[in-house]
């Protein structure tokens, strides 16, 4: 049996992996600002540039974040914790192609998520335009026939 996954889930999940993303960003900022605090007044302006942009630049790193975690893994470390799986609507994995689409419009548009609260299959405008849909994996079996399904 299919089961969608819901918005609670999926937001929580968003959450989490915003949270991720924005944390290893932070520190990486941070490090690179202490280090060129020391280096010299060239590399220290640099770092201002970038402690700066650093919430510019934070929707295209969660977009390539998400790119490669549904491409290579069919889920985030996010979607992970909660069971989830997003795979394409006819039920076969994901492709860079619809991995990238999915993650620009969800990193940069993530009001259209809320269309799954109206639709039957809970999809919302990423996983419509990608075509692809999220589950829930209630249990290790769902998870055995889920990598089977996607390995197809």
């Amino acid at each position: 049996m299919t089961v969608y996954a819901g918005l609670i889930s999926r937001s929580m999940a968003y959450v989490l992996d915003a949270l991720i993303v924005a944390v290893f960003t932070g520190v990486t900022a941070t490090a690179l600002g202490m280090v060129a605090s020391v280096v010299g007044e060239l590399a220290h302006r640099l770092s201002a540039l970038v402690l700066s942009s650093y919430l510019e630049f934070l929707p295209f790193l969660f977009a390539f974040y998400c790119t490669v975690f549904w491409a290579l893994a069919g889920r985030t470390p996010g979607m992970a914790v909660f069971g989830l799986r997003v795979v394409r609507a006819e039920g076969g994995p994901l492709g860079w192609t619809a991995s990238f689409l999915r993650a620009l419009l969800l990193a940069f548009f993530p009001i259209g998520a809320l269309w799954l609260l109206v639709d039957r299959r809970r999809q919302g405008l990423p996983d419509k335009v990608a075509r692809t849909t999220v589950l829930r994996l209630s249990s290790p079996r769902d998870e055995v026939t889920a990598a089977l399904r996607t390995a197809r």
